[in-house]
């Protein structure tokens, strides 16, 4: 894609119905909430949210109710929107299912137009960085009207940016059959941008630029440093083999989502490797878990300041389930392997209050916590706020799962891979979709009382994408339900 092409528009395209599955209930509520009166504040809502909240089709996290304030994790402009979850990918494809389930043509005006701002935004490098901006082009090697070598092009796996974006557009490149041209060649090149950025050993860093040099990483198992700094020592872990915040949990999703649409063989390939390298960086005895993230020699090292080298109580959780996730998809028992030894670990570390610590010493299992002015300590009395330095324990409900999983059929492993998900008309689901309605004002926003973190305003009427989210998909989930009543 050349750098002269100019930035693209929303356009119309033909609405294609999906098919589900339903079941109805006699319920007194469904005769004061109407197919209508659901279609028409859905449409009321999205023409808001498309005219007057939304970027170049994209969009934020959080803005005042008089949109002159506006924030994705940190302040932003109006030329800006987020791409990190809960944005643009977020709320794009909210759009898209809630067109599959109604066939409104509008939904898939406004999902096409979110995929348009991915376009727009997508780097040089494949991905994505965690917002866009459509002003300052300049200063980032966008693909479309970018900057020059020398402006930024990092692309960004963590907090499933990157992958968010990706999972997107290639739902949304399926329900256009492929055939829009920008959106499917985009999500060929970030695909295949990821396929680049794998280690050697299946692993993947949080963010990237360019291929790795096979060279410098070689193909070894996890292990235990000599001994590591107790201070934080502010060196760069960006290329650093990463588990942290389900990274490579959201990228085995989104090469199985791949290889189920494309049926590209690369793909599966790519998700399977991810799990051997897991399989890798499992450390030996007496820790059999999982580090947040490890050094070129597959040592645990640290990443930012109040994240040591250790083993990790809550990325392994989302490891074991990975794992299963992978077994499903394959039907290989070598991914299930490491799981009884992780979860008896896991159980034996729980905390007398039945929860997990975050990081655990390496050999001595001991937890670690931090202070609020940052020092490492083996005390919980004075935590930092704004991270989990404690957790919950699903260990109980991760062995209930992997000992069902051990008696499942091939067949019954098949169903689990993409299930059709099941919308019936509750109670419960018509009180909400008559809620949605009932909190649209006039403009046609749903509008919550809270904080804008970032801008560090207090108690003010906000419009939150996660709220409209929520109660687009109640909507379109009511309207599908009513049609099979």
């Amino acid at each position: 894609m050349s750098e002269s092409r100019q930035i693209l528009s929303p356009c119309l395209l033909f609405c294609i119905s999906s098919v589900f599955v339903f079941s109805s209930a006699d319920d007194l509520l469904s005769a004061e909430v109407t197919d209508t009166a659901a279609r028409k504040a859905m449409k009321k809502a999205t023409d808001y949210f498309t005219s007057q909240v939304s970027t170049e089709g994209g969009y934020l996290w959080k803005y005042s109710q008089d949109l002159k304030d506006r924030e994705g994790e940190n302040q932003a402009p109006a030329s800006r929107v987020w791409v990190q979850p809960p944005g643009t990918p977020s709320v794009g494809e909210a759009y898209l299912k809630a067109y599959q389930k109604t066939g409104e043509p509008s939904l898939l005006n406004a999902a096409k137009a979110a995929a348009y701002a991915l376009v727009n935004g997508q780097l040089k490098s494949g991905g994505w960085n965690y917002y866009i901006d459509f002003e300052d082009r300049k200063s980032y090697q966008y693909r479309v009207n970018g900057g020059g070598p020398k402006a930024r092009n990092t692309t960004t796996l963590d907090d499933n940016t990157t992958q968010s974006a990706v999972q997107f557009l290639i739902q949304i490149d399926q329900e256009l059959k492929f055939q829009d041209e920008s959106i499917h060649e985009a999500t060929m090149y970030a695909l295949n941008a990821l396929l680049k950025a794998q280690y050697p050993n299946g692993g993947w860093p949080q963010r990237f630029d360019s291929a790795p040099d096979p060279k410098e990483y070689p193909v070894i198992k996890a292990n235990y440093p000599e001994s590591w700094p107790r201070e934080f020592p502010k060196k760069k872990y960006l290329n650093y083999y990463t588990l942290n915040d389900n990274l490579i949990e959201d990228l085995v999703g989104v090469m199985f989502l791949a290889h189920h649409v494309y049926q590209d063989e690369r793909y599966r390939r790519a998700a399977l490797k991810a799990g051997d390298f897991i399989i890798l960086a499992q450390m030996p005895v007496p820790q059999p878990a999982w580090a947040q993230q490890y050094n070129s020699q597959m040592q645990p090292a640290w990443a930012r300041k109040f994240e040591p080298p250790s083993v990790t109580g809550g990325e392994s959780q989302g490891i074991i389930k990975t794992l299963m996730q992978i077994y499903i998809y394959s039907g290989d028992k070598k991914y299930l392997k490491p799981i009884p030894p992780a979860l008896a670990y896991l159980k034996k570390s729980e905390l007398p209050s039945g929860k997990l610590a975050r990081f655990y010493e390496l050999k001595t299992n001991r937890p670690l916590y931090f202070t609020r002015k940052y020092q490492l300590t083996y005390q919980d009395n004075d935590l930092p706020t704004h991270y989990s330095f404690i957790i919950n324990s699903s260990v109980d409900s991760l062995e209930s799962r992997y000992r069902r999983l051990l008696d499942d059929s091939p067949e019954k492993l098949a169903s689990m891979r993409f299930p059709t998900r099941r919308v019936r008309l509750t109670p419960s689901l018509t009180a909400k979709a008559k809620s949605a309605i009932e909190s649209l004002n006039s403009q046609g926003a749903w509008i919550k009382q809270g904080d804008l973190k970032a801008s560090g305003k207090e108690n003010l009427r906000t419009i939150d994408t996660r709220v409209f989210i929520q109660n687009l998909t109640t909507l379109a989930d009511f309207v599908a339900a009513k049609q099979k009543d």
